[in-house]
């Protein structure tokens, strides 16, 4: 499967000190030019910035065909570049995007997504990070996300805890 992500889920994993989580979920990861772009950008948090400009070996840029006119128009270049990244990888991708237009977009031409959110919680069936405190982190940036979906978690999180997992 190739993985490929937007700039949202890597800048909030490098934030919360998670971003090590992708290559033990993925193996490899591919961002398209416009993601590096946005990630090397001089308003991105200083922890971006210094993690993107020692790219880690796991991580691959890619260029993207664009998308056709049709798209979305309201879609930044990133997720614009990252969703014709996927497209091109159909039908064994994976996308990596957290806004609700892009992840529309992303449904529309049936390539299969997750965010964030979606990462933490397999990191953590992983046994790979504690998923209440990266939940904690996370909601101490600028992420948004409604209190019903972090406590839908948290009670995943703590079913597969006491069966075992």
């Amino acid at each position: 499967m190739v993985v490929i992500a937007d700039t949202s889920p890597l800048n909030y994993l490098i934030l919360i000190g998670h971003v090590d989580v992708l290559p033990e979920l993925y193996g490899e990861v591919v961002i398209p030019q416009a993601v590096l772009r946005e990630l090397q950008h001089p308003n991105a948090p200083g922890a971006v910035g210094d993690w993107i400009a020692s790219g880690p070996p796991w991580l691959r840029v890619s260029q993207a065909i664009p998308l056709p006119p049709d798209a979305e128009s309201e879609l930044d270049p990133g997720e614009q570049e990252a969703i014709a990244l996927a497209q091109e990888n159909c039908p064994d991708v994976l996308l990596l995007i957290d806004e609700n237009r892009g992840r529309e977009e992303a449904a529309r031409r049936n390539i299969q997504t997750t965010g964030t959110l979606g990462v933490l919680d397999a990191a953590a069936e992983m046994g790979l990070l504690e998923l209440p405190r990266a939940l904690e982190l996370l909601l101490g940036t600028n992420f948004h996300v409604s209190q019903r979906i972090v406590q839908r978690l948290l009670d995943g999180d703590l079913r597969r805890k006491r069966a075992g997992r």
